[in-house]
């Protein structure tokens, strides 16, 4: 599976479809960008000869043509079959391997090709002085006095933090700014 925000629901089904019991189904919620996933490595060390890993599509399997070919080579080691029901991909036989290869290969080069493109558009709208993440929290007007408050001990350092509307991290983040501008 990929993503927190994509649901399962038509992996599922297609696993069910294809008639593999649910007890037998691992269900992985992390991109499949990256091998070291706890669910693929859970699959990688359960599986034996004989077996046969489906998947709906081999991008939920592998991002990239060198993991991929290298998870199907670790399978076909042991004796595991790989489908990928979406391609059409059967690596039991030898025009099932080529299509997975083609098939890898393209799938790496469309993410690359969405990287590339992001990165694109994220220069570009820096440029255009777009800003990227969080708003930085400015001080209130009165911050000062209140941390003075605060060092001289007249208000506890949670009043100071209700003062000041900051949590902890961002309020020293703000005073060690604040002192660094007094030093220049």
């Amino acid at each position: 599976m990929s993503s927190k925000d994509q649901h399962e629901y038509r992996q599922l089904l297609a696993m069910r479809e294809y008639g593999i019991p649910l007890e037998r189904i691992f269900v992985e919620k992390l991109s499949g960008k990256d091998i070291k996933r706890p669910v693929l490595q859970s699959l990688m060390n359960k599986i034996q000869k004989g077996d046969t890993v489906v998947v709906e599509s081999i991008s939920f399997f592998a991002r990239n043509t060198k993991d991929l070919l290298n998870l199907v080579e670790k399978l076909t080691k042991k004796g595991v079959e790989f489908i990928s029901l979406k391609e059409h991909i059967d690596t039991t036989t030898p025009t099932g391997r080529f299509t997975l290869t083609i098939f890898a290969a393209v799938a790496e080069l469309e993410r690359k090709h969405i990287l590339q493109r992001q990165a694109e558009g994220i220069t570009a709208a820096k440029a255009r002085g777009v800003c990227f993440g969080r708003p930085i929290k400015k001080p209130l007007e009165n911050f000062a006095e209140v941390v003075r408050q605060w060092e001289r001990g007249s208000i506890s350092f949670d009043k100071t933090l209700e003062q000041t509307m900051f949590k902890q991290a961002t309020f020293y983040n703000r005073l060690r700014e604040m002192r660094s501008n007094k030093k220049n």
